[in-house]
């Protein structure tokens, strides 16, 4: 590492945060509950738009694992989903109006919400359809984990995006409101990834699975990006640069071992493809506000229209974290 990149880097890290701050006057609180959090509370963050259908389900899951208060961006949601969050005890949520695209896809929104209200917090930041799991995540609360982190010096916790799917058409069973919906979306890839170091971000870069498989699969290296840091011990210098996928001070993306050892990490189920997913992908595809011209949703869109099955003779059954561990997809370390 030069003295000219480590340069470049704390200039571009400023640079994030003054736009953070400067994308504060996007948001209005329409409840704001802050307020509540306590010293050592464990915070959620989350930008959503018409997402109500996943609300009820996200919020008990991430509850039952110990996650004491909820801090929401609501872009502009059509839903309801909006009012729902602002109904709830533990939620604060923020509308805007703003461009999710000139937002650095709600990067600076988040990233203004941690810095206001998360220092010295351990923060997850997740999607609505995204269920973290953990090391012992079906008998020990989030709680434990942070509190072996800290004992451990380590600051951020990696995780993995696993893609879920059903058996069978995405259209052929309905999402309801409140259901979990691996009841549905209880299928994944084993293997099919691929694995690289950023040189510059220091960060792994996964892609692979479903996607790559089903709606790249002549270009795989055009496939989402399946590596994702979001637990953090915040600080309020630090700032997410690229969605969850990097955050700077680049020392925060070290969350593997470069040795030869393991380092504990987790898995992010990503509900994605549901049937609420075509009606979904064409929405975002007509808003244009993703990354690289939405060049993602337009692969969806394309195919999704043809109600595909994303199961495949490789494809495994979800059980538990123990299952992710053996197949090397999560890593309990040396934590025991």
């Amino acid at each position: 590492m030069s003295l000219w990149d480590s340069y470049k880097m704390r200039v571009r890290r400023r640079r994030y945060r003054i736009r953070a701050y400067r994308k504060r006057r996007e948001l209005t609180a329409i409840a704001d509950r802050t307020r509540q959090i306590k010293p050592g509370d464990v915070l959620l963050f989350s930008t959503l738009r018409n997402e109500h259908v996943r609300l009820p389900h996200f919020l008990k899951y991430y509850r039952d694992i110990g996650v004491q208060h909820f801090l929401m961006v609501d872009n502009d949601s059509t839903d309801g989903g909006g009012h729902y969050l602002a109904e709830q005890k533990d939620v604060s949520v923020w509308h805007t109006k703003g461009s999710y695209k000139r937002s650095r896809f709600g990067v600076d929104w988040l990233n203004w919400l941690q810095y206001r209200y998360a220092d010295g917090h351990w923060t997850l930041t997740v999607d609505p359809d995204e269920l973290f799991l953990y090391p012992f995540c079906d008998t020990r609360p989030i709680r434990a984990l942070t509190d072996w982190l800290d004992t451990s010096s380590i600051r951020s916790f990696s995780a993995m995006l696993l893609d879920m799917y059903p058996k069978g058409r995405l259209n052929n069973v309905t999402y309801e409101a409140g259901q979990d919906p691996l009841d549905i979306a209880s299928w994944f890839d084993p293997g099919n990834y691929f694995i690289r170091k950023n040189p510059l971000m220091w960060n792994l870069w996964i892609q692979g699975g479903p996607r790559a498989r089903v709606f790249f699969p002549d270009a795989p290296e055009k496939a989402p990006a399946l590596n994702k840091i979001p637990l953090v011990k915040w600080d309020r210098r630090y700032v997410y640069a690229s969605s969850t996928h990097a955050l700077l001070p680049r020392g925060l993306n070290l969350a593997y071992d470069e040795w030869g050892g393991e380092k504990a990490s987790g898995v992010l189920l990503h509900t994605k493809f549901l049937n609420t997913f075509e009606a979904k992908a064409e929405e975002e595809l007509t808003r244009g506000q993703h990354y690289n011209g939405s060049v993602e949703y337009k692969a969806y869109a394309d195919t999704i229209r043809q109600n595909p099955d994303l199961w495949c003779k490789w494809s495994e059954k979800f059980i538990n974290w123990r299952q992710l561990e053996i197949l090397g997809l999560m890593s309990k370390g040396n934590w025991a």
